[in-house]
């Protein structure tokens, strides 16, 4: 089966980020040699270990860690929210700018992780990058239907549900959220000019 109908179907910037989410964790089970939970030794290598980070000069692990995943149910989650969302903003607003914006968001909540919490901290985990996409989908659609209100109001909710569980990082969330906002905002406002000038040449 030709991977060129998943790509069609999800988004090339979409599913190329579930490949490599999922390339990243069969890395992962490997050197853990175990499909199922992954092991400490290898979370602190390839995802963000603050203190590593902070005084080893392992510099890239804000990076690594929006790809790595802590057991397989965690990367099953993440990757179907993935495709979900991540499919829905891509088209409208690209693949170029989804693959920024889960970079971006995913490196604001690795960072604010890396300052706000303790050097002993392992993290990993898509979830901030995740929360990003969901974040600019949320609020353009706000910005363009007129109530950013209420989308401020919705993610405010995604984020005390999803954020308050055992072993879940609600820094990761909370950045990943601010900057996907951000971004959302942004482009929010330039779609809305280009409806309003459409319908306005449309009308005259």
């Amino acid at each position: 089966m030709s991977l060129e109908r998943y790509f069609n179907r999800y988004g090339k910037a979409t599913f190329t980020l579930f490949l490599i989410n999922v390339a990243v964790y069969v890395v992962e089970a490997i050197l853990s040699r175990n499909p199922i939970s992954i092991s400490g030794n290898v979370l602190a290598t390839l995802g963000q270990w603050n203190y590593a980070v902070l005084h080893l000069g392992a510099w890239w692990q804000p990076f690594t860690a929006m790809f790595v995943h802590v057991n397989i149910i965690h990367i099953f989650f993440n990757t179907y929210f993935l495709l979900v969302m991540g499919s829905q903003l891509e088209r409208i607003l690209g693949p170029k700018r989804v693959a920024m914006i889960y970079i971006v968001s995913g490196l604001a909540g690795n960072l604010l992780t890396l300052f706000l919490m303790p050097p002993n901290v392992v993290s990993a985990g898509a979830s901030g990058a995740l929360f990003g996409i969901a974040g600019a989908l949320i609020t353009i659609t706000g910005v363009v239907g007129g109530n950013m209100q209420g989308a401020l109001m919705n993610a405010f909710v995604l984020f005390l549900i999803n954020s308050f569980l055992p072993r879940v990082n609600a820094y990761a969330h909370l950045g990943g959220l601010l900057a996907g906002i951000l971004i959302g905002y942004y482009y929010g406002k330039a779609i809305k000019r280009k409806l309003t000038w459409a319908y306005a040449y449309d009308y005259y």
